[in-house]
């Protein structure tokens, strides 16, 4: 009797070690080119790897690929669950990009002076702050459409070159607008800063989308929403202005995973 009970109990651990497990789920869906946002799902509890770097998984198994202006021309995703391993290569498009010249900014703006870059260093490490967080949210699962509409007057990934003088590519796109003009919100998040005043760009306002994907919006006139607030796709934000570097009225529009830029206009689509 204990004989065939010891058999019977081999013969079920035998088979449950041989049954066929499941495929660790990974699916991918996004713009595979520089610039583009792949948006990953996979295990929850899974840990992901982007480029040999630790991605930030949301508790439903959500995370995201940033693929910034220059990304390589591939690149590996590692998701890691319960001893089992999946490993896809992304295949990159490349882009060619634009150059931007611009011309009649006031001098100061060009070359700061050295109170101006105390301004812009105490600047950058708020916007820095906030890029650095990655909330366990998935507001960015509401999809993505334009602030405002008007002309685009700057692309992503442009070279600009200010007062003849070479500067870092643009790291967003610029519509231009009547003064005034209502800026809703792109996407769900929570608004991460509100700036009145900063060098650069002027009346300057963050929405935090989750997993660390976050879009600032620059050269407003008004900002209408509040630190903290909560807002919906569609939501009034702010209003187009001249405030900061801006040779005209218009926005600036930008996303980033972290430190990496994104094109919004992938996200958004045609206008």
């Amino acid at each position: 009797m204990r004989r065939g009970l010891g058999y019977a109990i081999a013969v079920l651990l035998w088979l449950a070690w041989a049954a066929p497990v499941d495929a660790l789920e990974l699916n991918l869906k996004g713009t595979f080119t520089q610039g583009g946002l792949v948006i990953g799902k996979t295990a929850p509890g899974a840990t992901v790897s982007v480029g040999g770097a630790p991605a930030k998984v949301s508790r439903d198994g959500y995370f995201l690929v940033g693929l910034g202006r220059d990304a390589p021309s591939s690149v590996q995703v590692q998701v890691r669950s319960r001893g089992q391993t999946q490993v896809r290569a992304l295949t990159i498009k490349k882009r060619q990009y634009q150059v931007q010249r611009i011309d009649g900014l006031p001098k100061k703006q060009v070359t700061p002076d050295p109170a101006a870059l105390k301004r812009i260093r105490a600047d950058n490490r708020k916007i820095g702050a906030v890029r650095a967080q990655a909330l366990d949210a998935v507001d960015f699962l509401s999809g993505f459409h334009w602030p405002v509409r008007g002309r685009i007057s700057g692309v992503f990934g442009s070279q600009r070159i200010l007062n003849g003088q070479p500067r870092r590519p643009h790291n967003g796109v610029d519509v231009a607008a009547a003064p005034g003009t209502v800026i809703v919100s792109p996407a769900d998040g929570v608004v991460a800063l509100v700036h009145s005043d900063m060098f650069f760009t002027g009346k300057t306002l963050m929405i935090d989308h989750g997993l660390g994907l976050s879009s600032v919006y620059a050269h407003m006139s008004q900002i209408l929403v509040r630190d903290g607030q909560r807002v919906v796709k569609g939501t009034p934000i702010g209003k187009v202005g001249q405030t900061g570097r801006a040779s005209g009225p218009h926005l600036h529009w930008g996303v980033s995973l972290g430190r990496t830029h994104l094109d919004p206009a992938l996200l958004a689509g045609p206008m």
